[in-house]
């Protein structure tokens, strides 16, 4: 028999309530296959912002449970849940707005010119969905980045049934979500294949199953490297390969120039602690690696940072495997020659971890031994790499950004004269760190992802798998492929590719934009 699924309380790592069984591969196969058969009542357009538009309000009605289970199986709290209820209820909301829009189809028409050399056929171009689309729900975002998350709602939005390997460590608010999603297909016509359209799966081996399935088109997953990493050589390796859309690590980096000590070490020091502790350090985004400038400006930053990351309260993590991990990983690191801990990240009482901070000179981190420090430790805890009076543009500096991996964000800390330079040194910075991350802020902390269409939520390998965005509308990329039509009959065509656009969405015709 398989094994019980339960949901836990990471505040004490006591069972709360048992939500399911582990899904075997007949589970698998039957959840995979219900997806299909839903498929052709999603390639409805209507249908689809329909169901998107009643997800999101099926969620809000049930948000008072969905919160408090959260909150119990997560620890994150009813404010953060709250706030992450109501962007994920927005997600569903944007990506049904985009496709009564209509321009994530790329609409283009060329008409045919047999005068042209060499003559021109007629050519018209949409994007299809893919097929039934795997989604690995994250630990750190219960909602916003599982099983009814930017993934789900865009593998929806672009007419793809989806199937979520729920996280252990959220079981029931995942159950209790896909339930809510079902209500929605229900009301929107969709009784007959409710359980096609979100099907949720528990358990290791059933993740494995689902990315092996030959019926699952494309996949996406937030977690870990190594697990990421497994899943995208299996989504490879099979007789079909498969676009696998993984976010797996990133480190974040952060350079702060003198200037910009010099002008503001008491905020700067104020913000990091604010965005490393943020979440007790459990952001995807979180600040992992700050140079800061030797010197009384890069002190009186340290002392600020010292004295806030001190008042943090003690938090509880996900759960015990990831206490554990945390506490390794600072050891490991706090062990190394030359680095000393202000701030010493620590058990606290209970389950919970308290945070802190490891400062190490920068010319340190171009030795072999130091690689754990330009890896990301999950959790409250950041290092603080000091540079000297070369300055941020030093080798010091350069030789470790260029070790560093692709990372979701990298920031910059600037003076004030030093932004009005467009050939200085704050842009030369700026030029070095735009390779390493897919968003690049300035005077800014990366701890807050806006849902916006402007929005990249992506990076190089490992930060993520693919070129594409996780968030924003532009997600809904992931999920499509290009057609082209070649001299097809007029009634034979989709309907937005006929010449009189009955859908009348945004198209390019014959070189010119039409807005419908």
């Amino acid at each position: 028999m398989a094994a019980e699924v339960w949901s836990v309380d990471p505040r004490t790592g006591e069972r709360r309530e048992p939500v399911g069984h582990e899904a075997t591969a007949a589970d698998v196969d039957a959840a995979v296959r219900a997806a299909e058969a839903a498929r052709p009542a999603l390639a409805d357009r209507e249908t689809r912002i329909a169901l998107l538009r009643a997800a999101a309000e099926e969620l809000e009605a049930a948000g008072e449970e969905i919160i408090a289970t959260a909150d119990a199986e997560t620890a994150l709290g009813t404010a953060r849940l709250t706030g992450e209820l109501g962007r994920t209820t927005g997600q569903l909301r944007a990506f049904a707005d985009e496709v009564a829009e209509g321009g994530y189809l790329d609409l283009t028409i060329d008409h045919a010119d047999p005068s042209a050399t060499p003559p021109r056929p007629d050519l018209r171009r949409t994007r299809v969905p893919l097929g039934v689309v795997a989604v690995y729900a994250a630990s750190n975002f219960p909602l916003a980045f599982s099983v009814p998350g930017g993934d789900t709602a865009s593998a929806l939005a672009a007419g793809c049934p989806v199937v979520v390997k729920a996280h252990p460590d959220h079981p029931a608010v995942s159950e209790l979500c896909a339930a809510a999603v079902r209500r929605a297909a229900e009301r929107v016509g969709l009784a007959e294949l409710a359980d096609g359209v979100l099907p949720v799966v528990h358990g290791f081996d059933a993740g494995v199953e689902l990315i092996r399935h030959p019926l699952v088109a494309a996949a996406g997953f937030t977690g870990s490297i190594r697990g990421g990493r497994a899943l995208f050589d299996a989504a490879a390796s099979r007789p079909v390969p498969i676009p696998f859309h993984g976010e797996l690590g990133s480190l974040n980096p952060v350079v702060v120039t003198a200037a910009a000590a010099e002008e503001r070490a008491d905020a700067i020091g104020a913000g990091l602690a604010g965005s490393m502790t943020m979440g007790v350090g459990q952001f995807c985004t979180k600040p992992g690696l700050v140079f800061v400038p030797g010197g009384p400006a890069g002190d009186a930053l340290l002392k600020t940072l010292a004295e806030r990351v001190g008042e943090a309260p003690a938090g509880v993590l996900l759960d015990g495997r990831m206490r554990e991990a945390f506490l390794e990983g600072v050891r490991e690191r706090a062990a190394l020659e030359d680095v000393t801990a202000p701030v010493s990240p620590a058990e606290g009482e209970g389950r919970t971890v308290a945070a802190g901070f490891l400062t190490v000179p920068a010319a340190r981190l171009a030795e072999p031994g130091y690689g754990a420090l330009l890896e990301e430790c999950f959790g409250p805890v950041t290092v603080i790499a000091r540079y000297g009076d070369a300055g941020a543009e030093s080798e010091e500096v350069g030789g470790a950004l260029a070790r560093l991996g692709g990372n979701l964000t990298a920031s910059l800390h600037i003076g004030a004269a030093e932004a009005e330079d467009p050939t200085g040194p704050a842009a030369r910075l700026l030029a070095a760190l735009t390779p390493l991350a897919g968003r690049v802020l300035v005077n800014g902390w990366p701890t807050g992802v806006a849902v916006v269409p402007a929005q990249h939520h992506g990076g190089p390998y490992p930060a993520t798998t693919s070129t594409s965005t996780s968030v924003g509308v532009a997600a809904i990329d992931r999920w499509l492929r290009p057609v082209a039509y070649q001299d097809t009959p007029p009634a034979l065509l989709p309907p937005e590719l006929r010449d009189e656009n009955p859908l009348g969405l945004p198209r390019r015709v014959n070189g010119r934009r039409e807005i419908g």
